[in-house]
């Protein structure tokens, strides 16, 4: 049966700013030389040749973060025609870990009291406050519902991706006829709008995944800042922290180079599509951007370590509300999931991402000294849940050797 594959961005959380920097060449890693790393690099390596054989992974690339160092590997190759090896250090898209950079500003926002240009923002703010008449129609109602409650997937909202004018990629033959379509944040949410929602916002005990959640919470940033989302996001965290090869893709359609390709399976027992050229703007705030393991570990470190968020603020981030069906055993707090290790070994946090043949997994420790980057370029879902199964453990496993 076709499966939608612009709809995978629905499940981003689980697997799944101007173009600032769409030509860059990625910087080399700096690795630390040692018997220690050569071995932990080895046995990386060795998990994710196993993903890549056993999954039918065509790339993947992974970046560990330890007390020691930093250390990556690769397997398998960027090109199935070329057999070009997976570059380091190239561009993937990484979905809806998006929606941490874009929950990491609405918390710096918080935590400021005003913006330049006078207004405040509080988490505890209405929707209809800050974007009156946005949300309404068909039981939605913006002035139910707070920026915390988008944050953490508590509004109720309907997820605008499961709405049937996103269905243009669910096959391979719309796929090729609308990658390049462009669509707008208020196009997003009205898609959303022709929808009740799940439940009413704030319902104890309800959870619902929603991209429609994260594109609002991108219109509230620019209302309240007066700039883009995209440009809070470069001058706040990017720029920063000196991550040059992290950007929003905008309507453009391709990727820079290094860059290994994007495939996607439409159906199960279809042909894997080469799916690199996609125009994002279907993601918006809620997944369009594009990195590297290198900057990804730089953000995480930065996040958990303290360097993004006033205590208050990372305080907010971390307090968390049950995933339920959507991650068993995981819990969500604002732009940012926690999973258990297992075994009794503790949690880590990440935000992991999905798009049409790009896959992004990440975990770190709560102070971000430790942690894990794993982008894979196929995004296979007749695989079923052993496609992220095998990332799942290696995440864990990761971070448990470095314990």
């Amino acid at each position: 049966m076709p499966r939608s594959g612009i709809a995978a961005l629905a499940a981003a959380a689980v697997l799944f700013p101007t173009a600032w920097a769409t030509t860059a060449q990625a910087a080399p890693l700096n690795i630390r030389a040692g018997q220690a790393s050569d071995d932990s690099r080895s046995t990386l390596r060795h998990d994710l040749d196993a993903i890549t054989r056993k999954d039918g992974v065509v790339g993947a690339e992974a970046l560990m973060v330890t007390g020691a160092g930093r250390y990556s590997a690769r397997s398998g190759v960027a090109d199935r025609t070329t057999g070009t090896p997976v570059p380091e250090q190239g561009y993937m898209r990484i979905g809806s870990n998006t929606k941490t950079f874009v929950a990491t500003v609405i918390l710096q926002l918080v935590g400021e009291g005003r913006s330049r240009t006078g207004k405040s923002l509080s988490l505890d703010d209405t929707v209809d406050k800050h974007l009156p008449g946005v949300v309404t129609g068909n039981g939605n109602d913006g002035k139910k519902i707070t920026v915390r409650q988008l944050l953490q997937h508590t509004s109720g909202l309907f997820n605008y991706t499961s709405d049937e004018a996103m269905s243009v990629l669910t096959t391979e033959e719309d796929y090729r006829k609308h990658k390049r379509d462009t669509y707008t944040p208020e196009q997003l949410v009205g898609f959303a709008m022709k929808h009740a929602p799940y439940f009413q916002p704030g319902e104890p005990g309800k959870f619902a995944y929603s991209n429609t959640n994260y594109v609002l919470a991108g219109m509230i940033i620019e209302e309240v800042t007066g700039h883009d989302w995209r440009e809070e996001v470069r001058n706040r965290i990017t720029k920063p922290l000196g991550m040059s090869h992290t950007f929003s893709a905008r309507n453009d359609a391709t990727l820079p180079d290094p860059h290994a390709h994007a495939y996607y399976r439409f159906t199960d027992d279809g042909p894997l599509v080469d799916t690199t050229e996609l125009n994002m703007s279907w993601g918006g705030s809620a997944g369009d951007m594009v990195s590297t393991t290198g900057d990804l570990a730089r953000f995480w470190q930065a996040l958990l370590g303290g360097k993004l968020l006033k205590p208050a603020q990372k305080a907010e981030m971390l307090t968390t509300v049950p995933t339920h069906d959507f991650l068993p055993g995981a819990e969500y707090g604002l732009g940012i999931i926690k999973r258990p290790l297992g075994d009794g070994q503790g949690s880590y946090w990440g935000h992991g991402g999905s798009t049409p043949g790009h896959l992004n997994d990440n975990g770190f420790t709560e102070d971000g000294k430790r942690g894990i980057v794993l982008l894979r370029s196929t995004n296979d879902s007749a695989l079923g849940d052993g496609r992220d199964a095998r990332a799942d453990r290696l995440v864990a496993d990761a971070l448990r050797r470095t314990r």
